[in-house]
C-alpha cells in the first residue's frame, strides 16, 4: 500500500517532528509536573488520539472543510484556549500539596485529548504535511491512517517520556510547601502560555 522509499522519506520527517518542543510536548510535561508520570503518560494517550481524530477527518475531507471554514476553525481554537485557562484556573486554586485531581490518570487523558482536539493549528498541520507522502491512486483513507497512526506513536514515546521525567521531578519537588506552590504556578504559567500561543496564531492566520 505504502512504496518504502516513500515510509523511508516519511520517518525522518516524522523523527524531526517528535524531537521538536511544541505544544503537545510542553502540556505534557506541564501534567507530569503536576500530577506525576502516570498522568504524564495518559496525557500523551489522550493526545495521540486527538491526533488520529485529526488524521481521521483529514483522511474523509472533512479537515479541509474545517480548515476552510472560519467560523468553524475560530469556534476550536477558542474553545482550545477557554479550555487551557480553565486548566491553569484549576491548577492556581487546588488545594495545597494535591499534586493531581481525584482521578488524576482519567482526568490527563481527557484534558489531553481535549487540548489536541480543540487545536486547529493540528488540522492545518496535517493537511499540509500527509498528504506529502500520500499516493492518490491508492486508498487515501487507509494511507492517513497508516501515518497518522506512526505519527500518534511517536508523539505518545516522545511526550510520555518528556512528561514522566517532569513527572518524577515534581513528585520531589511536591513535598515542599514552597517548592509546590512554585511548582503550582510554573503549571499554570505553562497551560497560560499555550493558550496565548493559541490566540497569536489565530491572529496571523
Amino acid at each position: 500500500m505504502i512504496e518504502p522509499l516513500t515510509l523511508l522519506a516519511f520517518l525522518p520527517a516524522a523523527l524531526v517532528l517528535h524531537v521538536t518542543p511544541g505544544p503537545d510536548m510542553l502540556f505534557c510535561l506541564a501534567q507530569g509536573a503536576r500530577g506525576g508520570p502516570r498522568p504524564a503518560l495518559a496525557a500523551s494517550a489522550g493526545i495521540s488520539l486527538g491526533l488520529m481524530v485529526h488524521v481521521t477527518l483529514a483522511g474523509l475531507g472533512l479537515g479541509l472543510l474545517i480548515a476552510q471554514t472560519p467560523l468553524v476553525f475560530d469556534g476550536i481554537r477558542y474553545a482550545g484556549i477557554a479550555y487551557l485557562l480553565w486548566l491553569a484556573w484549576r491548577t492556581l486554586t487546588a488545594p495545597p500539596g494535591q499534586a493531581a485531581p481525584p482521578k488524576p490518570v482519567a482526568h490527563a487523558f481527557r484534558d489531553g485529548l481535549i487540548v489536541n482536539l480543540t487545536n486547529p493549528k493540528v488540522i492545518l498541520f496535517i493537511l499540509a504535511f500527509l498528504p506529502q507522502f500520500v499516493d492518490p491512486a491508492g486508498p487515501v483513507l487507509a494511507q492517513f491512517l497508516i501515518f497518522g497512526a506512526i505519527l500518534a506513536l511517536g508523539g505518545f514515546i516522545t511526550n510520555g517520556f518528556v512528561g514522566v521525567f517532569a513527572g518524577g521531578l515534581g513528585t520531589t519537588l511536591a513535598r515542599a510547601p514552597r517548592l509546590d506552590t512554585a511548582l503550582r504556578w510554573i503549571t499554570a504559567t505553562l497551560f497560560g502560555g499555550l493558550a496565548l500561543r493559541l490566540i497569536l496564531e489565530g491572529k496571523r492566520l
